[in-house]
């Protein structure tokens, strides 16, 4: 039973669709840390990355996303700077997100990986924007502590997701799944509060400057 589970997981067909599903949504939450973790996860022998995907066993690749996720470690926990650093990393997370989807699934008819990575781009894109959402939620809040805690809670999701996927990749996904339908109820909640707030200012501000 333990050499059985030593052997490293090689995911094919619905378990690297499964598996790719935690990825992208792992990388829409911090890049840096799915990287790394993904070529670590290769050097421990738990998981057979994909021909596409083997640079990230490098160990400079692992080095530099390791910098990297230490830059993101601090940033990411420090008000309104962190709103700043995410909407940077716009640009960075869903990318390279499309990019791991199109480099894994290499196997598949070229309109199968197109398809791949558009849905690979879009699960990242939600996740990066429930984080966001998240954040300016609690921003108004003076103490760094609520920014702390749901810097550490994303850290911690992406590093059990990815190591549970290798394990469990449809249960990993629907638990994915879940999450992004919670995203989005949050989202267009934090969405309706804006709107009621700048709905409430424009009305303070029309009733200060109409003529008496």
């Amino acid at each position: 039973m333990l050499c059985a589970s030593l052997i490293p997981t090689v995911l094919t067909g619905s378990q690297l669709t499964a598996f790719l599903v935690v990825v992208c949504f792992s990388a829409g939450l911090n890049i840096y840390a799915t990287l790394a973790m993904l070529g670590l996860l290769e050097h421990a022998e738990v998981l057979r990355l994909p021909p596409g995907l083997q640079l990230l066993e490098n160990w400079y690749v692992i080095a530099a996303c390791g910098v990297l996720f230490l830059a993101e470690f601090v940033a990411d926990k420090i008000p309104v700077f962190d709103l700043l650093w995410n909407a940077i990393h716009t640009f960075v997370r869903i990318p390279v997100a499309a990019l791991l989807t199109y480099s894994a699934t290499a196997q598949l008819p070229e309109w199968q990986r197109f398809l791949a990575t558009m849905l690979g781009a879009l699960i990242a894109l939600a996740a990066h924007g429930g984080k966001t959402a998240a954040r300016a939620a609690v921003t108004h809040s003076p103490e760094p502590f609520s920014n702390i805690a749901l810097s550490l809670s994303e850290d911690g999701a992406v590093a059990l997701l990815l190591w549970y996927a290798t394990r469990h990749p449809y249960t990993a996904a629907a638990i994915v799944v879940a999450a992004l339908g919670i995203i989005a109820m949050m989202v267009r909640a934090v969405v309706g509060a804006m709107r009621s707030l700048f709905g409430d200012a424009e009305d303070a501000l029309a009733k200060g400057t109409a003529p008496r």
